[in-house]
């Protein structure tokens, strides 16, 4: 016969101090692998969401980033050609050759200055992106010292308004307009024309990388493996979304210290919560051993704590969850090891995030209930009703 469950429940009421502390305890332990949680959540978001499955990227054979690419611009006539692109209201296909460099910005709180990415596109630049929404201002022009940067570097990063002037490359640039990305990894970039770019960086002879935009999915598939193919361009295609996938990289010592520092808390917790089962046990020893006489077995008895144990753990997985609502949402950035630049991006609660914090807290309840439930169970009757 089962212990009900509200016997659970009015016996954590009737020891609400004990019931508290050990929530706030799990809770901060939810608490912190919530936030880690939350930081790579942001972070595959800005990266995965950046690319398009119809796009694709061409680097130099052997390069893993934009910044460690280039070759020649006689090949882009060439991939102009190549079947399987798509083209825009005027016939012309589109293909975006750009360079992508890394400028110093000064942050606006004064905390010093940071790598931030610029990006030179050509004419095709903006038609290759989707999802792309010009918050203020108008686009750069073709021909001039002119960038347009996103709604996070305006944000984050001084003489980024609208008419403001940034000092980078060989002279002044004039900021024309804000953009927003839709939080993807474009929202940490600044851009401006493509030949301006290779100009001012002494690059006017090649290309850094090229976009090409496919027709649907299986000409982009099938792009990548012409761009490999073909002998007079010896360069690499990948899919932007494969390219951008492989950035997430830059996670992984967040990640590493999450597991190091989220355990550490939940050896703490789950000694919290075995204390407090152990506690229950001593206090209410007589009690369990009137549950014995009544009939109840040993079985039933190790359910009962350990369902207890979790409800515990339950209670501070919510007050954990609930406390971290207000970062939802939150700006910050970090150090992208590919790009040697910063990236900007959103702490986000997903679903995922909120199952990972309950099922962390569950198996600590488990853990930390198991044993003192365990001994309450074996106890002998009679040396139970003397205590």
């Amino acid at each position: 016969m089962a212990i009900p469950i509200t016997y659970n429940v009015r016996n954590m009421i009737l020891r609400k101090g004990l019931t508290l502390m050990t929530a706030l305890g799990i809770a901060l332990t939810v608490m912190t692998a919530v936030f880690l949680m939350m930081l790579l959540a942001g972070m595959r978001k800005a990266f995965v969401s950046s690319g398009d499955p119809l796009n694709v990227l061409v680097l130099r054979k052997g390069s893993t980033s934009e910044l460690a690419g280039g070759f020649t611009k006689d090949k882009l006539p060439i991939l102009r050609e190549l079947p399987g692109i798509a083209r825009d209201s005027h016939g012309d296909p589109l293909v975006s050759g750009e360079w992508v460099v890394v400028v110093v910005l000064p942050r606006k709180d004064g905390s010093g200055e940071v790598n931030v990415t610029l990006r030179g596109m050509g004419p095709q630049g903006l038609d290759v992106r989707r999802n792309l929404k010009l918050v203020e201002g108008q686009w750069f022009s073709s021909g001039q010292h002119e960038v347009v940067v996103s709604q996070s570097i305006h944000n984050r990063f001084s003489h980024t308004n609208v008419g403001d002037m940034l000092d980078f490359g060989k002279g002044p640039w004039k900021v024309t307009g804000i953009f927003d990305a839709g939080g993807s990894a474009y929202d940490s970039e600044i851009w401006g024309e493509v030949n301006q770019v290779a100009d001012q960086f002494n690059r006017q002879n090649a290309i850094g990388s090229a976009y090409l935009r496919a027709t649907d999915t299986v000409s982009a598939d099938a792009l990548v493996h012409r761009v490999a193919d073909d002998q007079r361009l010896e360069l690499e295609g990948m899919l932007e979304t494969t390219y951008y996938e492989k950035q997430t990289q830059s996670g992984a010592p967040i990640r590493f210290m999450g597991y190091i520092v989220g355990l550490t808390m939940a050896i703490g917790s789950i000694f919290a919560a075995a204390n407090t089962m152990y506690a229950a046990v001593a206090y209410r020893s007589r009690e369990i051993a009137t549950l014995r006489v009544i009939g109840f077995r040993k079985g039933s008895i190790v359910m009962s704590f350990v369902f207890e144990s979790v409800l515990l753990a339950l209670l501070g997985a919510a007050a954990g969850i609930v406390l971290m609502l207000p970062f939802n949402g939150m700006s910050t950035g970090t150090s992208n090891s590919v790009t040697f630049s910063e990236v900007v991006f959103s702490l986000r609660i997903t679903l995922g995030v909120v199952g990972y914090a309950v099922l962390f807290a569950v198996v600590m309840g488990l853990i930390g209930g198991v044993a003192p439930a365990w001994g309450a169970a074996r106890r002998e009757i009679l040396a139970s009703l003397r205590d």
